[in-house]
């Protein structure tokens, strides 16, 4: 039998298309309905400092509007925190983050923030969040982030994901990924990926046998264009269960 790696979708840009006009559509309500039917596992959004997809409303009418989990991505700050505590997801992923950021542009550095990073997950860990630190595959990264305490990482794939673009230096990208799974697992960790991942990269990381979560939003969302939200969804189910081994 096949090992089943979870599926996260983000939808931070349904709302991203929606704030172009500043209307009420399309409705990210519909779109995370439209995840849950698919079969996916769970629903992830990343309520920025600036709001400039998914703000607090859309995270209330998310997790009533749906039964699996909400992923929720957040900076860390006092902010963030308190909306955290306030909705109480399933999951919440910490995450660098920039003002003037296009996305997200690498992994947080725990190293240098381990202090800030050890207070503000206490806060959360009182009210049974299940807590993620997204992070680049980097031995030092995994050791500071298990001495916080947290059971899962997430890493960031975005160098992996432009090395296959630009056909270079591929297979270093995939090795590091490699080589902290194995050592992350030694350690205890959950080992999750994602960003930038697309039909056609995504197969060597799912291949990773202690991989267990994905999450993957921007290309879902832009093939959905052309080939529907459902469609583009169950299609990279598909491409995932067949890398599996």
């Amino acid at each position: 039998m096949k090992r089943h790696v979870r599926l996260g979708i983000n939808i931070d840009h349904v709302a991203t298309l929606r704030n172009a006009r500043g209307e009420n559509y399309p409705e990210v309500t519909e779109a995370a309905r439209i995840v849950e039917k698919c079969g996916a596992d769970l629903v992830t959004v990343h309520v920025r400092e600036d709001r400039r997809h998914i703000n607090e409303k859309d995270l209330g009418d998310i997790l009533n509007a749906i039964n699996i989990p909400v992923n929720l991505e957040i900076g860390a700050n006092s902010e963030m925190i308190k909306i955290a505590n306030e909705y109480k997801p399933k999951c919440v992923c910490f995450v660098p983050e920039k003002r003037k950021e296009i996305t997200t542009e690498g992994g947080l550095d725990v190293v240098n923030n381990f202090d800030k990073l050890k207070k503000f997950i206490k806060s959360l860990s009182n009210d049974n969040i299940k807590i993620a630190i997204f992070i680049d595959p980097d031995k030092d990264q995994l050791i500071a982030s298990q001495k916080l305490g947290v059971k899962t990482i997430e890493f960031h794939t975005g160098s992996y994901a432009n090395a296959f673009i630009k056909k270079n230096n591929v297979d270093l990208e995939l090795k590091k990924i490699i080589e902290s799974t194995t050592f992350a697992k030694k350690i205890g960790l959950n080992c999750h990926a994602g960003h930038g991942l697309t039909f056609d990269n995504v197969g060597a990381i799912v291949s990773i046998n202690d991989i267990i979560e994905l999450n993957i939003g921007h290309f879902i969302i832009a093939n959905s264009i052309f080939d529907g939200l459902e469609n583009s969804i169950l299609k990279m189910r598909k491409v995932i269960s067949e890398a599996i081994k």
